[in-house]
């Protein structure tokens, strides 16, 4: 019998065993498919028993605990079978957190989770702080504690993983927003995903912080409704509404409890967007109030850069520029990223539906877009939707055609924006793998003309 038995050999699954040997525990990983040689070697090399391609239930069923990857569901069979033995079934973070010293800040939020987490931990490192960043991004928390546990962790917390998470607390959370997503997780409740995203809360007391914004009514109604134990810190787009934290469309500014007050011109802030501005105001006051200093958090903004597939440019061809926000899969990130462009938009969306509700774009397709072009296996949604709203509509299965249209729509000083409100899974591997066609895509046409006509360089 194993002392701990691991569903799924990722990179958390991994970290977790590895760190489950160092601390003397018996552990063996399970993974329904095939593990990715990487991390294949690593157990192999570490002498850690597995399987692939099979759960073999009777061992699994013998476990004193088991940790399950994110990607797999509650409703899995073997995951319910647990849970009626009795079984605990937790997540890497929190069996992670068991064998750490560290302070955490975590963040999770429906969109700029990871954007605002990468942000914190940047300006983190700016105010020389030891800190590791951790979660849905970065290595592995299990990985790191084994041998690099820090003074503080800046952790991208999924709902999946909270929905995990038994005693792990953070000594400052923040909630960017709430809209629907991942509905088919949660029994298509809204409400389910919402008190999911609340656990980020869970097990902070009042010497700990909770940060959010004042402009999602989700996050209000819901805030409403509870007596909070952590002191509340709500971002807002008004010092009327937000008087500690705000932006007046200027400049951020942070008025925090005991602390001078300060203020970020826009111009010296490297995200855009309004969306981003909220981001940048939590993320900052995240960093102050971990005792961060403003001018070096000031200085660290200079050097940051966001992760890519997040309203990135790939390219300038004629005067139009290319930007690559494959990671928008719902329809509230395309949202986000229409209000960052004032220039005309030749959109590209599609790709497998979500049960996206589109007229929530309406009207900034109707002010913005002058072309759309389809991306995906069944368009006919995204085209019955927009046949009315937009001038013109294409459609292709190609991304280097996709970028032959694109030019063929656009004039110089439009911007050519994949931002697609679906998943990948139709023609891609995932988000990552169609923003990298897409850029790859751009870089050949660039080339291209560049090569037949030097007028056309960016």
């Amino acid at each position: 019998m194993y002392n701990l038995v691991i569903l799924g050999a990722g990179e958390s699954g991994t970290g977790a065993a590895l760190l489950a040997q160092a601390r003397g525990l018996q552990v063996f990983v399970s993974d329904k498919g095939s593990i990715a040689e990487v991390f294949r070697q690593e157990l192999e090399n570490a002498g850690i028993p597995f399987e692939e391609n099979q759960h073999t239930e009777a061992l699994i069923l013998g476990a004193s605990e088991v940790i399950k990857s994110p990607g797999i569901p509650d409703k899995n069979p073997l995951v319910i079978k647990l849970r009626e033995k009795g079984i605990p079934v937790i997540d890497e973070l929190e069996f992670a957190y068991r064998y750490s010293k560290a302070r955490f800040i975590g963040i999770t939020g429906s969109n700029g989770k990871t954007t605002t987490t990468l942000l914190c931990h940047h300006l983190m490192l700016a105010c020389g702080f030891r800190a590791g960043l951790a979660g849905n991004v970065g290595k592995s928390l299990a990985r790191q504690v084994i041998s690099e546990d820090q003074d503080w962790f800046v952790v991208e917390i999924s709902s999946f993983q909270l929905d995990g998470l038994l005693k792990f607390r953070n000594e400052i959370s923040v909630l960017t927003n709430i809209t629907p997503d991942h509905l088919d997780r949660y029994e298509y409740r809204f409400e389910n995903y919402i008190q999911s995203k609340f656990r980020i809360m869970n097990n902070q007391g009042e010497d700990a912080w909770f940060i959010s914004s004042s402009s999602d009514p989700v996050v209000g109604a819901e805030l409403a409704n509870r007596q909070p134990a952590p002191a509340v810190l709500m971002a807002g787009q008004s010092a009327a509404v937000s008087p500690l934290l705000f932006t007046d469309g200027e400049s951020l500014h942070f008025s925090l409890p005991g602390m001078r007050r300060n203020h970020l011109p826009l111009s010296e802030f490297p995200l855009s967007g309004q969306h981003n501005q909220m981001n940048g105001l939590m993320a900052i006051a995240a960093v102050l109030l971990a005792g961060g200093d403003f001018e070096k958090i000031r200085s660290g903004l200079q050097s940051f850069r966001n992760a890519p597939h997040r309203c990135e440019p790939v390219g300038k061809i004629g005067g139009v520029q290319f930007v690559n926000d494959s990671k928008a899969t719902n329809v509230d990130s395309v949202k986000y990223a229409f209000s960052a462009f004032e220039k005309p938009i030749i959109w590209i969306a599609g790709g497998v539906d979500k049960g996206n509700d589109y007229s929530e774009l309406d009207e900034a397709v109707r002010e913005k877009v002058k072309a759309l072009i389809c991306l995906g296996t069944d368009n006919d949604k995204l085209k019955a939707h927009f046949r009315s709203i937009v001038p013109r509509i294409l459609e292709t299965q190609s991304v280097s055609s996709l970028v032959e249209l694109a030019m063929q729509e656009a004039c110089a000083g439009d911007t050519v924006l994949l931002s697609p409100a679906c998943a990948s899974f139709d023609l891609f591997r995932n988000y990552e793998d169609r923003g990298n066609q897409f850029r790859e895509a751009v870089a050949r046409m660039e080339n291209q003309l560049s090569g037949l006509n030097p007028a056309m360089q960016p």
